[in-house]
């Protein structure tokens, strides 16, 4: 088989060209799989998830549908998408938004403590677990768990490591750097904006992407960058080093990424 750089798909040994993109083909060994360079950080398993959630503030807001793209050995073994019945009506501007109704939530979700037992599950030791704008969305899991295991929530989110690609792409490149604007900038296509497993799918193109522009994300792992004049959103986890974040003109060199620095 032949692997596309651009399109992240294998195609049949005698063909030179993607027929999809026509760029040139290379042989799967050759390929690059994002867990390669992570795993001397005691990494065997990454999972890409997102939230979609009722509100901005996990204190009073829950997670309404969850999504989780799990890797293994550089290949995807599982796509675990739930919308969540929190037992209360979301506002119409979140429909708006994600396009999760009310009838959707009641007719289709699941119950929130199915999800924050198949969630706590997943998050065992040997697991980096990778959200754009993790902060938001590690708070919004950990209140999920907290509300269903009070007493081990901080240990399971404490057991596994996090990322946050957003911080890595403040590092690439100049304002803005919204999760579209990194999946506009690396050109991923038929990304469903704003439904957790499309999501969830579309940060796994902008990692291999970020990965091959520069082999550096396991510098980036519990380190998380944050706006100074706005300064922490949401719960400060004692396992995370937050550093301040400034805006760059361009891609700073590796000496000056934020983990070093």
């Amino acid at each position: 088989m032949k692997y596309c750089k651009i399109c992240r798909k294998e195609f049949p040994r005698d063909l030179m060209f993607c027929p999809e993109c026509n760029s040139f083909l290379e042989p799967v060994s050759h390929s690059k799989t994002l867990d390669e360079g992570i795993v001397e950080h005691g990494i065997n398993r990454i999972i890409f998830f997102d939230t979609e959630t009722s509100g901005l503030n996990p204190n009073y807001c829950k997670i309404i549908e969850l999504g989780m793209l799990v890797i293994e050995d550089g290949k995807i073994i599982e796509e675990y998408d739930k919308l969540i019945n929190i037992g209360e009506r979301i506002d119409s501007t979140i429909t708006r938004i994600t396009g999760i109704t009310n009838d959707m939530l009641i007719d289709e979700g699941v119950s929130e403590g199915d999800v924050a037992q198949d969630l706590k599950e997943k998050l065992i030791s040997g697991t980096l677990m990778i959200a754009y704008n993790c902060q938001f969305d590690l708070s919004f899991a950990y209140g999920l768990l907290k509300r269903h295991y009070p007493h081990e929530a901080e240990a399971i989110i404490e057991d596994v490591k996090w990322l946050d690609p957003m911080t890595v792409f403040k590092d690439r490149k100049a304002y803005p750097h919204k999760f579209s604007d990194a999946v506009e900038h690396y050109d991923i296509r038929n990304v469903n904006f704003h439904r957790a497993i499309g999501d969830a799918k579309g940060l796994y193109e902008v990692c291999l992407s970020l990965k091959d522009e520069r082999d550096d994300l396991g510098e980036y792992i519990n380190v998380f960058g944050y706006n100074p004049r706005y300064g922490i959103n949401g719960l400060k986890f004692p396992f995370i080093e937050y550093k301040k974040h400034y805006y760059n003109d361009s891609m700073v060199s590796p000496n000056n990424i934020l983990p070093k620095i």
